[in-house]
């Protein structure tokens, strides 16, 4: 058992994850932020590696990652960084980015290098669960990497039942289906999606993401799931001060309201 069913099995409801992206603002940002956010009382944490086509991003992430490789980060220095992770963070920990860096690195290679820095996941938007399924799936299990699939509004049951036979610790409910920083919208449509995926009764647990900006939106999404995920709203704050560090307690404080 990794730490993220560790985490869902002691922890079911109100969960909060933040992203980031690896070396934004600063190169050598990435575990001094991972660090703060878990004593600010963030439940898991989702490190982008940065992409030059990130395609399910809009532009504050986008931005970010594009920052990122011109600071040098790179998967090979990003898994030098997180040698240090597990000395000083504790919670559970996901890589998110694109299918091409992870298969120019080599898929076995990458898992390898994940589990032994002690990343317990990965988001990879756009690998197709056949090809997961058929060429990857075995890889990710040998090394204990869970493998996070993406449900939208408009994904089949038929298509979210395979992706719950397939996952091992949660699913991924995109607010709506568009890139990432548009605002969740608080209407009925929405809860109407949430009431949807609830009544399924999946076995694994879900946690939302993609619009979740402020304490209304995480409230929102934890009315029907077992948490959000904030990512761009998180971001544009790193690239909004110097101080970023200082200021992260009260950025979480914000969205747990």
């Amino acid at each position: 058992m990794n730490r993220l069913n560790q985490l869902f099995n002691t922890k079911n409801k109100n969960l909060l994850s933040v992203y980031f992206t690896a070396g934004y603002p600063e190169l050598n940002s990435t575990v001094s932020i991972a660090e703060a956010l878990e004593k600010a009382g963030v439940d898991f944490l989702e490190i982008g590696f940065p992409y030059s086509d990130p395609v399910a991003d809009g532009p504050t992430i986008q931005h970010s990652s594009q920052v990122a490789l011109d600071n040098g980060m790179n998967l090979n220095l990003l898994f030098e960084q997180l040698a240090e992770l597990r000395s000083k963070v504790s919670i559970p920990v996901l890589l998110m980015g694109y299918v091409n860096p992870m298969v120019q690195y080599g898929v076995e290679r990458f898992c390898q290098k994940a589990a032994e820095v002690g990343v317990d996941g990965v988001i990879v938007p756009d690998l197709p669960m056949y090809e997961y399924e058929m060429l990857y799936k075995d890889v990710f299990a040998k090394h204990g990497i869970s493998n996070i699939f993406l449900v939208t509004p408009q994904t089949s049951e038929d298509r979210i039942r395979k992706i719950d036979g397939l996952s091992n610790s949660f699913v991924y409910l995109l607010s709506s289906a568009s890139i990432t920083g548009k605002a969740l919208q608080l209407n009925n449509e929405v809860d109407t999606y949430f009431g949807r995926i609830k009544a399924m009764q999946l076995k694994n647990p879900t946690v939302v993401g993609f619009g979740i900006g402020d304490n209304a939106a995480f409230t929102k999404a934890c009315e029907y799931n077992n948490g959000a995920i904030v990512g761009s709203a998180f971001v544009k704050y790193l690239g909004s001060r110097k101080d970023y560090l200082e200021g992260i307690n009260d950025f979480v404080k914000g969205l747990r309201g």
